[in-house]
């Protein structure tokens, strides 16, 4: 009785030849480590970026004779509740703290919602124009802005907004850069096809902004907001011409600590460290959604 042959053997579902389709989707999958040399140099990008955070927080917590050794310590005082007293004392900080949130909050949320509306339109829809205005709109990137400073507070004097947020926070509701970012980031995230789906559906253009171009743009939008918002933030110039000592954002709050002969460098860290804390904490809650856009923007490159 002659041997059954064995039955030919199927070819694997997916080939792992070099150069297949099935090699290049399997070594898409794997997880790629670094090396020893590759997490050494993040531990010292990490330990340098984050050392003038850490030497506030040394400083705020010393005192300014404590400052002026050498070396100085390395480590943090216990006079940090002292420090946060004088400046709750030389500066109205709890209400710089709040007109700075107003006003960045209202800068964010205006330039975010206005450069996403002036971004789509410039990517997606056709209309006359259409090229030379976003050109005039980058071109006003090139403009110092300080040009723009006294004619833009003649405006305020005849508006009578002198010494009023609204005089910091409505030069700011839209800049050309968010236009242009959000420009360039739906153009390659948003495809044609679901604009003219929602089209055939019978959606109108506000429609689809809202239903269609958001979800997209989450990511995007949560980068522009992040930046928009540490720059209102950290605005100096306009806030110091605008407003005065009995309304002022937490830069020019800053500016009166620390007075006297010598500088109380102690007191000042201590501001600064109160000033960088709503940062932080808008960094911590966007810091998900600015990894996400980042991310999906190096893999749609």
């Amino acid at each position: 009785m002659t041997a059954l042959a064995a039955p030919p053997t199927e070819p694997p579902a997916t080939d792992r030849r070099p150069g297949t389709p099935g090699r290049r989707r399997a070594r898409a999958g794997r997880t790629m480590h670094g090396g020893k040399l590759t997490y050494a140099i993040l531990i010292v990008a990490l330990l340098i970026s984050a050392f003038p955070f850490y030497w506030t927080i040394v400083a705020a917590s010393r005192s300014n004779a404590d400052l002026a050794k050498v070396p100085p310590s390395l480590l943090p005082g216990p006079n940090l509740m002292r420090n946060f007293e004088a400046v709750m004392e030389e500066a109205d900080i709890g209400k710089a703290l709040l007109n700075s949130l107003i006003v960045s909050g209202s800068i964010t949320v205006g330039t975010v919602l206005c450069c996403t509306l002036a971004g789509f339109a410039f990517a997606k829809l056709r209309f006359r124009g259409r090229g030379a205005l976003l050109a005039i709109t980058v071109g006003t990137m090139m403009i110092p802005p300080q040009l723009g400073v006294i004619p833009l507070f003649m405006l305020i004097a005849e508006l009578q907004w002198v010494n009023q947020l609204q005089a910091v926070i409505l030069p700011g509701l839209v800049s050309a850069f968010g236009v242009f970012f959000m420009r360039q980031y739906l153009v390659q995230s948003l495809p044609d096809e679901l604009i003219e789906a929602a089209r055939v559906d019978g959606a109108s253009s506000a429609r689809i902004f809202w239903s269609v171009v958001v979800p997209i743009a989450r990511p995007g939008m949560a980068v522009l907001g992040m930046l928009t918002f540490m720059a209102a933030w950290n605005d100096f110039f306009w806030p110091i011409i605008a407003l005065s000592s009995q309304e002022p954002t937490v830069q020019v709050a800053l500016r009166q600590l620390g007075g006297g002969y010598v500088h109380d460098q102690s007191v000042i860290m201590a501001g600064t460290l109160l000033g960088t804390l709503p940062v932080l904490l808008v960094f911590g809650l966007l810091g998900r959604q600015i990894v996400g856009g980042i991310m999906q923007g190096a893999v749609k490159g």
